[in-house]
């Protein structure tokens, strides 16, 4: 069956049209997403049936949320209702040398009020597979990060696989300091079977950096030798994991980016092929569209780490060419590009 259960906040993202700042816009396009609600929609898009679980706000806006997700074929019976509003993210999209910009305006948002007890569980968990939360998820709220860790629990002891992108947000975990956040990270990382995270989630989670690198000085040449020593730092600090994952963002420019990844499994660190992106669309969404691609390549080729990592790398790529949180590609297109067809030709 393959079921799939991701778990976070999805959110309102008002962005101002095209390249326009905040400050000369006056108007704002409307969409949801969300790491967790993204990563619901790739799985979606590529067949695995999957559930998004949270907590939304019985009204207008939470029914709208909803709707997107019902929308994309992401199973919803699930969510829980409650709070009075939705989490709201603006968004200014970046350009050549001018980085893109986001303001959260989440606080006392549903799901930032979510409590331990709220979710049962046992019967979320009934049936599935795999289940997926990101480091975003506990940086909301003391609620929140409860909550997650009695999925975990749960998950771990009925048997199902457990992944997590470490996903590390700087304006976020405004409730506690870095001693506390470190301890919520590690225990709830403890259980997880697949990780996923750069350099800087590594660093900033638990401590963990590049031996004799400075990554901040790498640039656009991104090397994937240089990532060795955190996978191994990683499955150290964390022997459940079976699989260390990190993507490789060389940036060259807002607009211009390399992306790759390497996959670790203890023994062998896989490479994929590097991707040129240029002209990106829209890059917010980029990991969880690399997190969708990789539960795919895991689920459907259990014994491939090669075939799972090139699918999730070449799905990722091709999220920065659509507007929006999520990544609507098919698996025929992913294997397109995979396959090593770039050319963009109309389908005819």
């Amino acid at each position: 069956m393959n079921k799939v259960v991701t778990f976070g906040e999805i959110m309102l993202r008002l962005a101002p049209p095209g390249f326009l700042r905040f400050s000369q816009t006056t108007s704002f396009d409307a969409i949801f997403g969300g790491g967790e609600s993204n990563v619901a929609v790739s799985l979606a898009n590529y067949g695995i049936p999957v559930d998004f679980v949270t907590r939304l706000p019985n009204n207008d806006i939470g029914q709208c949320a909803l709707m997107e997700m019902r929308k994309r074929g992401v199973g919803t019976d699930k969510i829980i209702y409650g709070g009075d509003r939705l989490g709201i993210y603006f968004l200014e999209t970046g350009a050549v040398s001018r980085g893109s910009k986001v303001v959260y305006d989440r606080a006392h948002s549903a799901m930032a009020e979510i409590e331990a007890g709220m979710i049962d569980w046992k019967s979320v968990f009934d049936g599935v597979e795999w289940f997926h939360w990101t480091g975003i998820t506990p940086a909301i709220s003391q609620g929140a990060a409860d909550a997650c860790l009695e999925a975990v629990k749960e998950a771990s002891a009925m048997g199902v696989t457990i992944s997590t992108d470490l996903n590390y947000r700087a304006k976020l975990w405004n409730y506690c300091n870095d001693v506390k956040r470190e301890e919520i990270m590690t225990e709830l990382t403890s259980y997880c079977d697949i990780v996923l995270g750069n350099e800087e989630d590594a660093e900033k989670h638990f401590g963990i950096k590049p031996e004799g690198l400075d990554i901040t000085t790498q640039g656009a040449h991104v090397k994937a030798e240089a990532f060795l020593s955190v996978c191994e730092q990683m499955m150290k600090r964390f022997p459940k994991a079976k699989k260390v994952i990190t993507t490789l963002r060389g940036s060259l420019s807002a607009s211009h980016n390399t992306w790759a990844g390497v996959l670790y499994d203890g023994k062998t660190m896989t490479k994929s092929p590097e991707y040129q992106i240029t002209h990106i669309v829209d890059r917010v969404g980029g990991g969880d569209s690399f997190m969708g691609g990789l539960i795919y390549g895991l689920l459907t080729y259990p014994n491939d780490d090669q075939h799972a990592l090139n699918f999730a790398v070449a799905a990722s790529c091709l999220k920065h060419t659509i507007k929006g949180d999520a990544n609507l590609v098919t698996v025929a297109e992913v294997e397109k590009l995979m396959g090593g067809d770039a050319s963009g030709r109309v389908a005819r």
